[in-house]
């Protein structure tokens, strides 16, 4: 029987006492576990060179990133984080794949992190960044199961694209808020290409691109 590949998140979560905004995703594909990188890998969350999470946030700040596997490139994406007073704390913790690869489908015998703790350690945070929406095994279903745990309700707030929740902690009593994101992923672009919006823009600009349309929503979060 062919043994199953143990899939752990490679970092820790990023987060200070003055983090107001986090980032919430599941795991980075496994090169990044094992440190199998690839040119243009950044060892940093969201690091991968096909992951467009960075790439939108360049363009939106005007940030001149560097795409390469340096430590400059890493400080240039902490320094951010930190002056924008944003976090990344994925919510899986590890996996078991049999099948390796980033899909989130495919995640077995699942840990989960315990986001709902470090929500209580870091009071700041009032808004949490879903880098996906609901659908199995991505990072706000897998906060619901969470907060089931806990009997937390999630209330909608906004139910357009991107779908905007809110719900008490129920240690804190803070108010925090749910943006599920469009997935900033190639894996999601089909999901783009189906929305309304999208094609109404794409009428309008034919040259304007899945991308694009990421810049504009993620523009109104971060």
């Amino acid at each position: 029987m062919q043994k199953k590949f143990q899939h752990t998140h490679p970092y820790e979560p990023f987060i200070d006492e003055f983090t107001e905004k986090l980032i919430v995703g599941t795991l980075p594909p496994p090169r990044f576990t094992t440190g199998d990188l690839k040119a243009g890998d950044v060892n940093f969350c969201y690091g991968s060179r096909d992951g467009q999470l960075w790439p939108i946030l360049d363009k939106i700040f005007n940030l001149n990133l560097k795409f390469e596997t340096t430590l400059e490139a890493i400080e240039q994406r902490k320094t951010f984080l930190r002056e924008r007073k944003i976090g990344v704390c994925d919510i899986v913790a590890s996996a078991e794949r049999e099948k390796i690869d980033a899909s989130d489908i495919g995640m077995q015998n699942i840990q989960l992190r315990n986001v709902l703790g470090y929500l209580e350690k870091y009071t700041k945070v009032t808004t949490l960044l879903f880098t996906g929406g609901n659908s199995k095994n991505g990072p706000e279903y897998f906060f619901r199961k969470l907060l089931k745990e806990h009997n937390v309700v999630l209330h909608l707030i906004s139910n357009n694209v991107p779908r905007i929740h809110e719900f008490k902690h129920p240690t804190t009593k803070t108010t925090i808020r749910t943006v599920s994101l469009i997935a900033p992923s190639g894996a999601a672009n089909r999901a783009v290409g189906s929305l309304e919006s999208y094609k109404t823009m794409k009428k309008e600009n034919p040259k304007f691109n899945t991308l694009d349309f990421r810049i504009l929503q993620y523009k109104n979060y971060f």
